[in-house]
Parts: structure tokens; sequence; C-alpha cells
């Protein structure tokens, strides 16, 4: 199969052409108006959105921050297990406030006890195990020796006894009395943790910037710490934060999600703009609630752990207090970005700005030589072929 010779020729005579722009000056109020629109739109785009509005004019850099915490309040609680008792910090705050030694512990974050099911006087003993599935029993030869159940309390000793009248269970050697499976009381035990405070201390710094700074403020004191506590209104630079007015903030109601427990989210947000003076670079502080609300998926809700008081009684037998505790975790995070002018990052977005403007030539060529009446007229005066001897050939349709 041969080409055509014309064919032939017309794509050797196109791949020795030079293109060489043409300036042609249209009068068209038509095509003015979406020429100086556009450019109107592209200059507001770079000038008031870019600069302007989204800083485009300075280097950027990310927060580095630490975060520690300190919270007090006393509780007053009487009960069964425990009779009139006061928890001070050294009681709620689990673990104790100590600087941590791993990865794993979170300075950032606190636990407040705000809720608490007590199993007392527990020894080192046998006892019936709680009913189950894998405890059940009728006879020894359901029972296990050694068995060792990861959802149950103890070690089977081969055993089946009483549980109660009508429920027999295997024997397990373990802390006993067994820990009860009930639900947790209401309203909470700790009701007075709402009243408890926490001082939050935390240092930022833009190492880009070699800016530092605190969110305890200059012109914070020791007498006005005494005193202050935080209202986004009436005390916006206090550190220190009541647990209630956090949760509220929230849109949660502290008694309700003291009783499960669940986990609250302190956000510190520093957003400054380094080139104004160093005092306007202030802490936001926003509130919310981090663990699942769904009414619908409710499985395992709240927040608890449990722990363990140990003594020894006067005849040498350790005794242990377990303590099922219900409470609220709080999580510290902090966020934050500074801006500082820098020519580079201008220069950036200005040319960026200009190479825009290219498009507005590609979007009035294409208005002209597509919608308009006198098109033909426009692509005839756009588009004109020259030889190399200087002679017009041909006219583009």
């Amino acid at each position: 199969m041969t080409l055509d010779k014309g064919c032939c020729a017309s794509i050797c005579q196109s791949f020795f052409e030079y293109e060489t722009p043409k300036i042609l000056v249209i009068r068209s109020k038509r095509v003015g108006t979406v020429n100086r629109l556009i450019q109107a739109v592209i200059i507001a785009y770079v000038i008031g959105y870019v600069c302007v509005l989204k800083r485009g004019y300075q280097d950027t850099d990310s927060v580095i921050s630490s975060v520690t915490t300190k919270v007090k309040g006393v509780a007053l609680t009487n009960t069964s297990d425990l009779g009139l008792r006061v928890w001070d910090v050294a009681d709620y705050i689990i673990p104790p406030q100590v600087a941590p030694t791993s990865e794993e512990e979170e300075e950032s974050s606190f636990f407040v006890l705000t809720n608490m099911i007590v199993t007392a006087n527990q020894t080192q003993s046998r006892c019936p195990e709680v009913p189950g599935p894998n405890s059940n029993c009728s006879s020894d030869r359901d029972c296990i020796p050694g068995l060792k159940d990861v959802r149950g309390n103890g070690v089977q000793t081969g055993n089946c006894v009483n549980y109660s009248d009508s429920v027999k269970t295997c024997e397990v050697l373990a802390w006993c009395p067994l820990e009860v499976n009930v639900d947790p009381p209401v309203p909470p035990m700790l009701a007075d943790a709402e009243n408890f405070t926490v001082l939050i201390k935390n240092n930022i710094r833009y190492p880009k910037f070699n800016f530092n700074k605190r969110n305890i403020l200059p012109h914070i004191n020791k007498t006005y710490l005494t005193h202050c506590i935080f209202n986004a209104t009436t005390d916006p630079d206090c550190p220190i934060f009541s647990l209630k007015y956090i949760v509220s903030a929230a849109q949660e109601d502290f008694q309700t999600m003291a009783v499960m427990g669940g986990v609250m989210g302190i956000q510190i947000r520093w957003d400054c703009d380094l080139d104004m003076p160093a005092s306007w670079c202030k802490p936001r502080y926003t509130f919310r609630r981090l663990d699942n609300k769904d009414p619908e998926n409710n499985v395992a809700p709240g927040y608890n752990f449990r722990f363990a008081k140990y003594y020894r009684t006067a005849d040498d037998v350790e005794v242990r207090t377990l303590i099922k505790g219900f409470g609220i975790r709080f999580d510290v995070m902090v966020f934050g970005k500074a801006g500082k002018f820098s020519i580079v990052p201008m220069l950036l977005n200005i040319g960026a700005g200009l190479a825009l403007l290219g498009l507005v030539t590609i979007v009035c060529d294409w208005v002209v030589l597509t919608f308009m009446k006198k098109r033909h007229q426009y692509k005839e005066e756009k588009f004109s072929y020259v030889d190399d001897y200087g002679l017009l050939s041909e006219t583009a349709e």
C-alpha cells in the first residue's frame, strides 16, 4: 500500500514549518468583557486568596510541642466496702503524675477516676468460678486440673463445687472472693470529680524561625494562677481548666459520662503570624468527645480498667482490694502552623499567577473562533501561511 504523492508532500511541508505568534486586535465589547472579566478573576485569586487570605508571601513551619498536666481536687465517698473515705490526687489520678519512663506512657494524657466497682478483702485461696460455658459442671470429670481459661479468674483445681443452690462450677485457685460482674453505680461514686481542675502547661517551638512560647503568657503571674479558671469569654488566657467545663464545652453531661467513663480531647491550636508582634501569638482551645457514642453500637462503652491495693494483715496474710475503675481520659492534642515573610514563596506564587494569565488568551481565542458570527474572518486574520520566499501561499479557513 503506497501513500499518495500529494499526501507525502504535505507531510514533508508541515514538518519544515515554524509557527510564530501573531497579534490580532479584535475590537469587540463581548470579547473584551470576557477578557477583562477573566483577568480580574485571576488577579483577585492571586492577590486576594493566595497572597492575602492564604499568606502566600510567607514561609511556614509546623509546631513542635510538649505538654505536662497537674490535676487538683478532693472528693468524699461513703460506701459499704470502703466506708467514709476522702479521695485526693494520689487516689483518683491513674497512673500517678510522674515523668514518663517509656514511649508507651503518654505525657499529654491523664485519667481521672469517676466511678468504681470494689471487691474488698481478696486473698489467694480456692473458690467456685463464675458461671460460664467453660466453668459450669455437673461432676469433677467436667473440670480439668491446671486449666487456665483466659476469660476466667484463676486456675482450675479439678473439683466441681456449688456456686449456688442450683448451679455448680469448677473450683479455681484465684483471688477470692471473685469479682462480681455488676453494673457501675448510678450516680457515679466520684461525682465530685466535675469540680476538679487541671493545669495544662504547653511549650511550643517553631524551629525554622527560632520561635518559642508557652501557654502561660508573660502577663500571667502566680497570684492570677491561684484563682483563675479558664472561660472562653471571661478568662481565655487562663491555663487552668475545670473538668466540668471541658466536658460541657463538648456538649456532654459530666455526670452521665462519669458513670461508664469516656475519652475527651483537649485541642490546643497555635496559628501564628510571625510578621506581627509575638504577643499576638496565643493558643486557642477547643474540646470534643473522642470515644464512640453510637447508640446502635454500644458494645463495651466508656473507658475502664482494673487495679488493686495490696496490704498484709496482722497474721501476715496478703490481702488486696480490687477496683474496677471507670473514668475519663483526657488527651491533650496540639496543632499549629506559623508563617513569616520570605521572598522565595512570594515570587513563586506571583509567578504562578502570571502563568495563569496565559489562560486568558486561550479562553478568548476559543470564544472568538467558536461562537462569534465573524469567526471565519477571524480565522483568516489569525492564521496565515507564508513560504520561505515571503509570498502568501494560502489562507487557513
